[in-house]
């Protein structure tokens, strides 16, 4: 079993950790420096991985009984196999901070370095003090406010092996073979060859969507009023830009249900049947007032389709709030699409209304981009090495190949023992990890666990 050593000066928060982790208040906590001086040992689980931690007393030199601490905290480093060094990132650093954490890692092990009581992110510039250390694995928390605990975690298992004593192999665990799954019969969906990119401009009533319509097109191609509801029709225009045809679509603005009126009924079928036919969707919002619960519900629309999206603040010369206010609400109201971009424009002014356009072509080769199956399957290999699946149970889960069979937006399937037992947690795992490693800013990414000769998408991120 793996033992993991908390390891720090005084009253960095190394008992708070330790109680955190354990799911219980064992270690004494408290805002005296030295409270710990034994080294505690508790077995504990993390991501489901079984391990011993260790909380280890202050390292300082005050006096004998702290010289007696520190041995016995070392002591404790020495015999763990992953080390966490803690430090008050409240604090500036200090050369005592460094020396023992060079000290530490000297010893070739696992090792990262824990800034603690980062409770905001006002105080994550705090954190970047300590990147003189030269440390590869740095983890910004607080342990009080539960922040970045996750993450800390995350890392801790990639290196915790499974309870091999409680696992039970699958019969046909070991018998499949990659050239097997290469002569199933699956269908490799080629792109049509096309230089058209149809684009559908959706948001609330009287966002703006005519007159960015207007601005793209450089005429006055949609009636634009202050009214709320002129649009009805759709309303199509194309423009040529760096040899592709770009087809833009004004769909009519969406109301609340409880105030959708006669025709307008039609349009909202309408407007629906146009994002079926759609490669990317621009959400425009209005910056000039605060966002509504229907916001989110239309662009619920564009998820539900799995376009491409480019997230346009409209009116930005009329903005209620900062740069940062504005993108950290949006984030945080639309988390199902923290892959689109965003960009502040005035279609009145035409106000950086020229960017979208590059910014379309951008998100389309993403949206249509295929990811060799060398690279993909490599990825993944890494991905599980790092954070190993979870046991389904007492069974072992296993992703034995991926590939992707389709695009616009990219479908991949995960070919494995277990499928219904890849978890939405470890699927969004894997989503990050694709991301980081390719360019997929703007576009939806679809996996589907899949048995082996399996042939049904039956499940989707």
């Amino acid at each position: 079993m793996k033992t993991i050593a908390i390891i720090g000066k005084p009253n960095v928060g190394k008992s708070s950790l330790f109680n955190r982790i354990a799911k219980q208040r064992i270690a004494i906590t408290s805002d005296f420096s030295g409270t710990t001086r034994d080294v505690k040992a508790h077995v504990v689980e993390i991501c489901e991985k079984p391990c011993k931690i260790l909380d280890t007393g202050g390292l300082d030199n005050k006096d004998e009984l702290f010289d007696n601490v520190k041995i016995k905290s070392l002591e404790a480093g020495d015999r763990a196999d992953i080390i966490l060094m803690m430090v008050d990132g409240k604090m500036l650093p200090s050369d005592e901070d460094k020396k023992i954490f060079y000290t530490l890692q000297a010893q070739k092990k696992p090792i990262a370095l824990v800034i603690n009581k980062i409770d905001n992110d006002k105080e994550m510039q705090n954190a970047w003090e300590f990147s003189e250390f030269g440390a590869e694995n740095i983890f910004p928390i607080s342990v009080s406010h539960n922040r970045g605990v996750t993450k800390l975690l995350q890392w801790i298992a990639s290196f915790l092996p499974e309870n091999e004593s409680e696992l039970v192999m699958d019969e046909d665990d070991d018998d499949f073979d990659i050239n097997d799954f290469a002569q199933e019969e699956i269908e490799l969906k080629e792109d049509e060859e096309t230089n058209e990119i149809n684009v559908a401009i959706i948001g609330r009533v009287n966002v703006g969507k005519s007159s960015l319509l207007n601005s793209l097109v450089g005429e006055e191609r949609a009636v634009v009023s202050s009214i709320a509801g002129t649009t009805i029709d759709p309303v199509d225009e194309n423009i040529t830009y760096k040899d592709k045809l770009i087809n833009f679509v004004d769909t009519a603005g969406v109301r609340r249900r409880s105030k959708i009126e006669g025709i307008e009924k039609y349009a909202l079928m309408r407007t629906n049947a146009m994002l079926e036919n759609a490669d990317i969707a621009l959400l425009v919002l209005d910056s000039s007032e605060p966002f509504k619960e229907l916001d989110e519900r239309i662009a619920n629309l564009a998820d539900k389709n799995s376009l491409g999206v480019i997230i346009v603040l409209n009116k930005w010369d009329k903005r209620l709030e900062s740069y940062k206010e504005s993108i950290d609400e949006i984030r945080d109201r639309f988390k199902f699409l923290a892959f689109a971009p965003i960009i502040t424009v005035s279609a009145l002014s035409k106000q950086r209304v020229y960017k979208i356009k590059d910014l379309i072509l951008s998100v389309y080769e993403n949206y249509k981009r295929r990811i060799p199956t060398s690279k993909l399957n490599e990825l993944i290999k890494k991905a599980t090495i790092r954070h190993q699946l979870p046991a389904d149970k007492t069974k072992r889960v296993k992703i034995y190949f991926a590939t992707q069979y389709d695009t616009k937006p990219p479908k991949i399937a995960l070919v494995m023992n277990r499928p219904k037992a890849l978890h939405f947690s470890y699927k969004r795992y894997l989503l990050n990890k694709l991301r980081e490693e390719f360019d997929l800013e703007g576009t939806p990414v679809l996996i589907y666990p899949r048995a082996k000769g399996e042939k049904d998408e039956n499940s989707q991120i």
